[in-house]
């Protein structure tokens, strides 16, 4: 046998063998690191300046929506609470098909619904509805939990869902909203849960109710949510705005 000739090859093997480890060990960091968007050098120094945390990914699509438009047929923000006959496992909750066998003809409309993790608590489980693929912040479907049981549910409902017949504008990234609310509201310490793309808009005291693209952003031991309007880039919390005009179109004049 040609050692001198095995030795080589030995060592090219192992050679490659590093590489080809050393490459999946640098795509799987990347993969951990890569939040899907990009904050600016501004804003993350801004970040370290104020000890902000940011956990969880930054979306990186920032498409081009319209406002919607629908009506409420339940009294908006105080559904009724209707208990269930028969308690059901709340372990369903994580498989749709087991959430629509349980609960499908029980709750009306549940398949337009989904289950929000974040939000929810181990007491009550928060489900949104849906509008082509975005959650519709201001409409909520609530189970409420007692010994692992689903024992009561409280409903928002609505009909008429679509868009208002305007051009639909381009939203602002999800970096320009934590952007905006890093700089100018957020508090030293604060620590962002989750950033996510759906709809929210003021309640009006009319039969039409408008909702518009908007960043919804929690933070961890906060009860609140805030939300960044995707067109305006108002920022709001769930019980007032804190910016501009309270009064103006739901999609925005423009960003600030």
């Amino acid at each position: 046998m040609d050692w001198s000739r095995a030795k080589s090859v030995l060592i090219i093997s192992f050679l490659v063998l590093n590489i080809v480890l050393g490459y999946q060990l640098w795509t799987d960091l990347r993969d951990r690191l890569d939040t899907g968007g990009e904050l600016s050098q501004q804003t993350l120094e801004l970040m370290q300046q104020k000890d902000i945390l940011l956990l969880g990914n930054v979306p990186d699509k920032a498409p081009e929506l319209s406002n919607l438009e629908y009506r409420f047929t339940t009294t908006p923000g105080e559904p009724e609470r209707v208990e269930l006959e028969t308690p059901v496992e709340s372990r369903i909750i994580f498989s749709e098909d087991e959430l629509r066998d349980g609960l499908g003809d029980i709750i009306p409309e549940l398949d337009h619904y989904a289950y929000d993790p974040e939000i929810s608590t181990t007491d009550v489980f928060v489900l949104y509805w849906m509008a082509d693929g975005l959650p519709m912040f201001d409409v909520e479907l609530r189970l409420y939990i007692q010994d692992q049981q689903i024992i009561a549910y409280s409903q928002d409902r609505v009909e008429q869902v679509q868009p208002d017949g305007a051009m639909p504008q381009q939203v602002l990234s999800a970096s320009e909203a934590l952007q905006l609310l890093i700089e100018n509201t957020l508090q030293p310490g604060t620590v962002i849960q989750e950033i996510r793309l759906g709809y929210h808009g003021q309640m009006f005291d009319s039969e039409d109710q408008y909702s518009a693209p908007s960043w919804r952003v929690l933070l961890q031991d906060e009860p609140l949510p805030y939300y960044v309007h995707g067109v305006s880039a108002e920022v709001s919390t769930e019980t007032e705005p804190t910016s501009g005009d309270t009064e103006q179109d739901p999609m925005g004049e423009g960003r600030q």
